[in-house]
């Protein structure tokens, strides 16, 4: 049995993150991908859709000025021949402030003969905002009329 693609994008991707190596993971991305990170994209620019294969290498650039992956774990995994659908929890380090950030993320990929042609990531933006801030957002109460 072969690896699933996943796997090997998952490795080049966090190569690529932590130690600037971009040679793996633009040989796993195809020409045409599309791309999307839902997100507060107003605080952090290196969201959002993206198409083809340049402009996700430099989110992926992005990424890697930013921010340094000290760990991850898979909370739930499904995989299908050619997709996967995962929910995750990263721990990052900000680079600009040495600052944690912990975040749950569900991403969902397809690949064609082994290379990603597409990618939807849902981030829990409230509390990475949070985290971003440094403080708690207080919102009104909901009250219900009637």
């Amino acid at each position: 049995m072969t690896e699933h693609s996943l796997w090997r994008f998952s490795r080049a991707l966090h190569r690529a993150v932590n130690d600037r190596d971009f040679r793996d993971i633009e040989a796993l991305i195809d020409e045409d991908v599309e791309w999307a990170i839902y997100g507060p994209i107003d605080m952090f620019p290196f969201l959002g859709a993206r198409q083809g294969r340049d402009a996700v290498l430099e989110v992926i650039r992005q990424l890697a000025d930013n921010f340094h992956v000290r760990r991850f774990d898979r909370e739930s995994i499904m995989l299908g021949v050619d997709s996967a659908a995962s929910m995750l929890r990263y721990s990052l380090t900000a680079l600009d402030s040495d600052k944690p950030i912990s975040l749950r993320v569900a991403q969902f990929a397809q690949f064609r003969a082994g290379k990603l042609i597409s990618m939807r990531v849902l981030v829990d933006t409230f509390d990475l905002v949070e985290q971003a801030l440094g403080r708690a957002i207080h919102l009104p109460k909901m009250t219900r009329v009637g």
